[in-house]
C-alpha cells in the first residue's frame, strides 16, 4: 500500500520507522508541523529527510493547492499519528482509503489533548489507546482498533504513556495498515453515552489543595507529572511536586508532618503525601525534597499553600 504518515515528535517519528522497517509497504510522503523558530527539528521530519522521503508541512489545509499536493501522492492511506493540526474531509478523504488516527485513551473517553493526564487524575483504573476513523469533531468517530491497560495505583504519566501505550501503539501501526490490506477495516461504534472532553491540562489546574482527600491530592500529583507539573507554595513562593508516595497519617491539612532523607511528609485529609522531588521557582531542575528543605530551612509544622 503507498501511504502517507502525518505526525510528530517521538512517536510519528518511531511509528514511522515501524513501518519502513518492515518494507511492506510504500511511504510516498511524511507531513509535520511547520518549523518554530528557536526549536529544534521535528524528530520525524529529520528522520524522514534521512531517509530520503518527500516532507510537507502546511499550517493548514485551507487552500485548494494544498489538498491538491496532498491528492498528487496517491496514496491509499493516511495514517495519522500524533497530529495537533486540524485536517479537514477533503484532506482526511484523499487517499483511496481515507485516514486512520491514533489517540491515546479509550474513546470515547477522554477526548481532548490531555488525554494521558486526566484518567490519572481522576482516579481511573485503566486507560489505552485507540485508532480511530476521524471526523470533524474533536476525536469523534469509529473506531478501528482499541487496546486496553491497567492505571497502576501509583503510575504516572510516564508509566502509563511512555512504559504502556507508547510502545504498543508503535507496533499496532502495522496492525491497523493490514486491516486495510485485507479489504474489511472494523468499525467500533461509540457509545455517546459515555463519551467526555477534557481541556488541556495546564498550571491553573495543577495547583495542589491540602484541604481535599488525600487519595486526589496524590493522584494530581502523578496525573501531572512530569507535565505540567503539581505545585504548592511555601512563603508565597511556588514550589513544583514531583515523585512521591502515598502514606499514612493524621494531622491538619498543609502541615508538614516529617522530614527525612526520604522526602517530605505533608498532611492532606485522610493521610499524607510523601514527596521525594521538588522543583523550586526559577530553577529548571530538580532536586530531592529534603535537599530543598534543608536550604530553605523546613521544619515540622510549616503549612504548604501560602
Amino acid at each position: 500500500m503507498r501511504l502517507i504518515v502525518m505526525g510528530q515528535q517521538a512517536f510519528g517519528k518511531d511509528a514511522l520507522a515501524k513501518l519502513l522497517d518492515t518494507g511492506t509497504d510504500e511511504v510516498v510522503a511524511v507531513y509535520c508541523e511547520p518549523d518554530k523558530e528557536g526549536k529544534p527539528v521535528d524528530p520525524i521530519k529529520e528522520f524522514a529527510l534521512e531517509k530520503g522521503l518527500p516532507v510537507e508541512q502546511p499550517a493548514n489545509f485551507d487552500d485548494q493547492a494544498t489538498i491538491d499536493k496532498l491528492a498528487s501522492y496517491n496514496a491509499d492511506l493516511m495514517v495519522m499519528a500524533f497530529v495537533n493540526v486540524f485536517v479537514p474531509e477533503a484532506a482526511r478523504d484523499t487517499p483511496t482509503h481515507g485516514s486512520i488516527c491514533f489517540h491515546p485513551s479509550l474513546l470515547p473517553l477522554h477526548r481532548g489533548p490531555s488525554a494521558v493526564n486526566w484518567p490519572i487524575i481522576m482516579g481511573s483504573t485503566k486507560s489505552g489507546y485507540s485508532w480511530f476513523y476521524p471526523s470533524d469533531g474533536l476525536d469523534e468517530g469509529d473506531s478501528l482498533l482499541q487496546w486496553e491497560c491497567e492505571i497502576g495505583p501509583d503510575d504516572t504519566v510516564i508509566d502509563l504513556y511512555f512504559k504502556k501505550i507508547y510502545p504498543h501503539a508503535v507496533d499496532s501501526v502495522l496492525t491497523v495498515v493490514d486491516h486495510f490490506r485485507d479489504g474489511n477495516p472494523p468499525r467500533i461504534v461509540p457509545d455517546e453515552s459515555q463519551a467526555t472532553y477534557e481541556r488541556r491540562c495546564n498550571k491553573n489546574h495543577a495547583r495542589i489543595d491540602w484541604h481535599k482527600p488525600v487519595g486526589q491530592v496524590y493522584n494530581l500529583i502523578r496525573g501531572t507529572n512530569p507535565a505540567p507539573g503539581a505545585w504548592t507554595t511555601y512563603n508565597g513562593d511556588e514550589l513544583g511536586i514531583f515523585d512521591s508516595e502515598r502514606v499514612p497519617g493524621d494531622g491538619i491539612s498543609g502541615r508538614i508532618r516529617e522530614i527525612t532523607d526520604a522526602g517530605i511528609s505533608v498532611q492532606a485529609v485522610g493521610g499524607r503525601v510523601l514527596i521525594k522531588r521538588v522543583r523550586p521557582a526559577g530553577e529548571a531542575k530538580k532536586v530531592a525534597a529534603s535537599e530543598w528543605a534543608s536550604s530553605v530551612g523546613l521544619a515540622p509544622g510549616d503549612s504548604f499553600g501560602k
